[in-house]
């Protein structure tokens, strides 16, 4: 009998660009499942022994709620942690590593989507569990459906947790509708919204440095999220990278989304560790809350955060140079990392649960102290409004990314020979550190105990800090320093040029909306009950620093910027445009000055007891009406030197011309002029006919 042989495959598998056969080694739905189900496992195992390890299994003595609510509701908030992970992750991996349109990014805005379903599903379980936890009584007793009503309405807890609820069905809905980057980026925006609010709960919503927990904390829920979330989205992803494209499909290069992951991981890495060292010293209270169950918890955290790092750094120097090679070994270490992430997460669960050393109503602490969140200044002198220091987190990140972002954007340019001015970055570099001072500073110290201290911090940031960064041109930098992507994702250039020619900038950078966002703000904000939000909470305070440090920066770069993006108006209309804005601002300061209607009159009577509150706002009325004249005197220079440096540039660019063309445009002129007389003289010539 003949011997037969199998025949050749005809078809060999699609093969990426770099030549190695597609997604090879990549977890098939098996291997991704399988993956799944151990994150999980790993997160609730860790979670059980840490509970019990740290006390958090206890029952407590006064109102128990019972075993339902012990354990279910810490394992409940591990499925919605992993849950807002994906969700996340998925998002942000979508907006900005993954090309679109491609079967890869489509499969990973899906899996983010079902994460946010997930999430809200497991969130609702949350919030009655935290209310069984709260009330003490299980769902079924008598009164417990008003007493949930009521804590989910009027308890700051259970107000966050329904907050969370709605915005991760928000985001799921946006996930399964987004078909374009933009919508993505939409969803990975909410998304990120969505995690704030439990930043105000847990722990740090009773800390003795409040503004400093919760600011921390937040940090400490993005910068994980978005790491844990972005892996296992690399992972789905997975199998569909290098393949050939199919026509109006991008092609999805593994090397590229890994490095681009990567970079984001390390900068995750970074925050998680920072905010970390933060939260962690305030709920210890210093060296000695180590020794304590909670303290050993934060060390087994600390380890975890250690071997992720040296994973991490495994990955960047071994497996991604070998990727195209042998990109198992990248694979497998990237489903060792994601359940070894997913532990890490169930033992975060359990330091949230477990009670800390500090307690977190400090006792002793004075009424003044409660309402800040940290320890009052002492009073306010002249000396002491620059030396005293309030930290805010959230702006000496903000302010110290701008300034060292900026910095070594320059020094590229500089490597690479190009010139950049030294104007521009003296400009920059002082406006960042004025920045920083606002924030951080005397005026944030002092800024929530008077009004005048507060319009102070609010004239300076409004109107001081914004013309210093728009004259460092910071866009047109970014432009210059920033790499193009050639695959269908957006990074940062991709996105910075989506938001400067979007409508929305259109709309807000024409020079009468930035002019009414900037003046008519004030009436809103001031006359309203915003302003007492934004000095009981913090959150309303960190959003009032942005819009006004916005809307200040909007009208300074119409005005004086040389950025694209706002629409910039002829230079004497920017003087008329920039006196009348101006004048509406005197007003609003004279209106404060002669006004006999307190604002805020009872957040400045519990915070400055004893001080004559309508004193103190026509000081700040003072302040507002006087302090703009500087601001105001400086755009106008700013607006007349470019007025008279864009003259000089037309007359230099009518001077090139006459030099290329031999004066034509002045002798076609001087021929029209010529013209024009002939013809004014010829009725005169008619009345004459005897001459020439």
């Amino acid at each position: 009998m003949a011997e037969t042989r199998r025949p050749a495959r005809q078809n060999p598998p699609p093969a990426r660009r770099g030549g190695t056969p597609a997604a090879a080694g990549a977890p098939g739905a098996g291997g991704a499942v399988l993956t799944a189900l151990a994150s999980l496992a790993a997160a609730c195992a860790v979670l059980l022994v840490a509970l019990s390890a740290g006390g958090g299994l206890t029952p407590s003595v006064l109102g128990d709620p019972g075993a339902l609510a012990r354990y279910g509701l810490p394992l409940a908030r591990t499925v919605h942690d992993l849950a807002a992970c994906l969700a996340v992750g998925g998002l942000v991996v979508a907006a900005v590593v993954l090309p679109h349109p491609s079967p890869a990014w489509t499969r990973v805005v899906r899996a983010a989507a079902v994460g946010a379903g997930l999430w809200t599903v497991s969130a609702l379980a949350v919030l009655v569990l935290t209310a069984v936890d709260v009330i003490g009584a299980a769902p079924g007793a008598d009164g417990f459906g008003a007493q949930f009503a009521q804590f989910s309405q009027e308890i700051d807890l259970g107000r966050a947790l329904l907050v969370t609820t709605v915005l991760a069905a928000v985001v799921a809905t946006v996930g399964a509708a987004a078909t374009t980057p933009t919508g993505a980026a939409w969803g990975a925006v909410l998304s990120v919204v969505a995690l704030l609010p439990l930043s105000l709960s847990g722990h740090a919503s009773g800390s003795a440095s409040h503004q400093t927990a919760v600011s921390s904390l937040g940090l400490h829920l993005v910068g994980v999220t978005v790491w844990v979330g972005g892996l296992a989205a690399v992972l789905i992803a997975g199998p569909l990278t290098g393949r050939r494209p199919a026509p109006g499909e991008r092609a999805v290069d593994l090397t590229a989304v890994a490095g681009r992951y990567s970079t984001i991981a390390l900068w995750c890495f970074a925050g998680v560790a920072l905010s970390g060292v933060v939260n962690a010293s305030v709920r210890l209270g210093g060296w000695s809350g180590l020794a304590t169950a909670y303290g050993a918890l934060v060390v087994a955290k600390v380890v975890a955060l250690v071997l992720l790092g040296a994973v991490g750094a495994w990955h960047r120097r071994r497996t991604l140079p070998l990727l195209a090679s042998s990109p198992r070994a990248f694979w497998r270490v990237a489903a060792g990392e994601l359940v070894l992430m997913a532990a890490a997460t169930g033992l975060g669960v359990a330091l949230s649960r477990s009670p800390t050393p500090v307690p977190e109503d400090a006792p002793g602490v004075g009424t003044v102290d409660e309402l800040l969140g940290e320890t009052a200044p002492p009073p306010l002198t002249a000396a002491r409004w620059f030396t005293e220091t309030s930290p805010d987190l959230l702006w000496l990140l903000v302010g110290g990314l701008l300034l060292v972002g900026y910095l070594a954007g320059v020094r590229v340019l500089r490597r690479r020979g190009d010139r950049w001015s030294a104007g521009r970055t003296a400009w920059w570099v002082v406006g960042c550190l004025a920045l920083l001072f606002v924030t951080s500073g005397g005026p944030a110290a002092y800024g929530r105990l008077s009004f005048s201290a507060h319009m102070l911090q609010h004239m300076l940031l409004t109107m001081a800090v914004p013309p210093l960064l728009v004259l460092g041109a910071p866009v047109t930098l970014a432009m210059r320093v920033l790499p193009a992507r050639r695959d269908g994702s957006r990074g940062a250039r991709e996105w910075l040029l989506e938001v400067v020619h979007s409508r929305y900038l259109a709309l807000v950078g024409h020079p009468l909306v930035a002019a009414a966002l900037f003046a008519g703000s004030l009436i809103v904000f001031y006359y309203s009950p915003l302003f007492e939000l934004a000095l009981r909470t913090h959150v309303g305070h960190e959003l009032m620093m942005l819009h006004f440090l916005g809307t200040g920066y909007l009208f300074s770069s119409v005005l004086i910027g040389v950025d694209p993006g706002a629409h910039r108006p002829a230079h004497p209309l920017r003087l008329l445009l920039l006196l009348a804005t101006m004048g509406f601002h005197a007003f609003f300061g004279v209106a404060l000055m002669q006004g006999n209607q307190l604002l805020a009159a009872d957040w400045f009577a519990q915070v400055a007891p004893g001080t004559d509150l309508l004193a103190d706002q026509q000081k700040g009325g003072d302040i507002a009406w006087g302090i703009g004249e500087v601001p105001t005197l400086v755009l106008v220079l700013g607006v007349a030197v470019a007025w008279s440096r864009s003259d000089t540039r037309e007359n230099r660019r009518r001077d090139r011309a006459a030099d290329r063309d031999g004066g034509r445009d002045l002798a076609e002129y001087n021929a029209m002029l010529a013209r024009l007389a002939d013809h004014d003289r010829a009725p005169e010539r008619a009345e004459r006919p005897g001459e020439g």
